[in-house]
């Protein structure tokens, strides 16, 4: 049992939770990019990837695995992006700092659906059973390089925009 759930439940709200912070990602950091900041999209989004972390630090791992250091990471960076979000409030070179800490974030997120999708759904299981298989790279790859274009366009964002996204920002 964690936090009073047997695993299969803590698993089913670990996982959902990881779902909505995704899905809030996906809305709002491309919304960043066309010039947009939306609060509580990007509260939701911050909140949850949090969530997501913290409850992946309560399954029962002996030592070391490279889940721990995905969420240590994710755990680094969100404090970055939350500082620069709701500490510096997006004035500055904090856009900047929130436009890679909020993607890697992301990034992170969705890096971990992947691994989990080729792990767990028999239809990807069968193209990449070890995770090192061409189709998981290159799945991973795209991955990797849609996020780096997200977050390119969300650093080109002119300065009228930054501007406004500030003032946005209650």
């Amino acid at each position: 049992m964690i936090l009073g759930l047997s695993i299969p439940a803590f698993i089913a709200l670990h996982v959902a939770i990881s779902l909505i912070g995704i899905v809030a990602g996906l809305i709002a950091l491309p919304a960043m990019a066309k010039g947009l900041v939306l609060p509580r999209v990007q509260a939701l989004f911050l909140v949850t990837t949090l969530l997501t972390s913290l409850t992946g630090f309560l399954f029962p791992f002996h030592g070391f695995t490279p889940a721990i250091g995905v969420g240590a990471i994710s755990m680094l960076v969100l404090v970055v992006a939350f500082a620069a979000f709701y500490g510096l409030r997006l004035r500055g070179r904090a856009r900047a700092v929130y436009a890679v800490s909020a993607t890697v974030a992301l990034w992170l997120n969705l890096f971990v659906l992947v691994v989990q999708s080729f792990q767990k759904v028999p239809a990807l299981n069968i193209f990449a059973p070890t995770g090192t298989e061409p189709p998981f790279l290159a799945a991973q790859a795209l991955l990797l390089i849609v996020m780096l274009i997200l977050g390119a366009a969300i650093l080109r964002q002119p300065s009228r925009a930054r501007k406004a996204a500030s003032l946005s920002i209650a």
